[in-house]
């Protein structure tokens, strides 16, 4: 592919900006809605344990993804040219480790603080994740000849379910 300029987006710049607004609104994005009733049970302190959980266990996926990818490490959905398929590690569990952390450490957050909204963050960031993925995978497809049977073996974004 030849070179362009980024604000073109010709290996997914515009992805990468939207994820990190989309990741900043999980983070700093107000929790609740005016007028919407709290968020309240009398297990929330489980709740909260079990979003803590949930926020270590994104933390521990992302980091595995991130640590297995080495060299082959983009802030771009678009592939490096020297890049080789990764299938091991954490890309054994599900395709997009690095996404699945983040969505799974979005909904964890949402719950530690119990915010009806980081929740709904944490979905539309499913969302967004599954779409840049499914361009991502056009790209891997072209580059390499084993990834569409390693599509068939392994789940995209959610460890064990899609």
């Amino acid at each position: 592919m030849s070179q362009s300029p980024w604000w073109k987006g010709a290996r997914g710049e515009w992805y990468v900006i939207i994820q990190i607004v989309m990741f900043a609104l999980v983070v700093f994005g107000p929790q609740m809605a005016m007028g919407w009733p709290a968020w309240t049970s009398p297990y929330a302190e489980l709740g909260s344990i079990a979003g803590g959980i949930l926020l270590l266990m994104g933390v521990a996926l992302a980091t595995a993804g991130y640590l297995r990818l080495g060299a082959n490490l983009t802030a771009l959905p678009y592939p490096k040219e020297q890049s080789t398929l990764v299938e091991t590690g954490a890309y054994q569990i599900v395709r997009h480790p690095m996404y699945s952390g983040l969505i799974i450490m979005s909904l964890g957050w949402g719950i530690f603080v119990h915010g009806w909204l980081t929740s709904g963050y944490a979905l539309i960031l499913l969302v967004f994740f599954d779409i840049k993925s499914r361009r991502e995978e056009q790209w891997l497809k072209e580059k390499f000849a084993r990834y569409a049977a390693y599509q068939k073996r392994v789940h995209k974004l959610i460890p064990f379910i899609y």
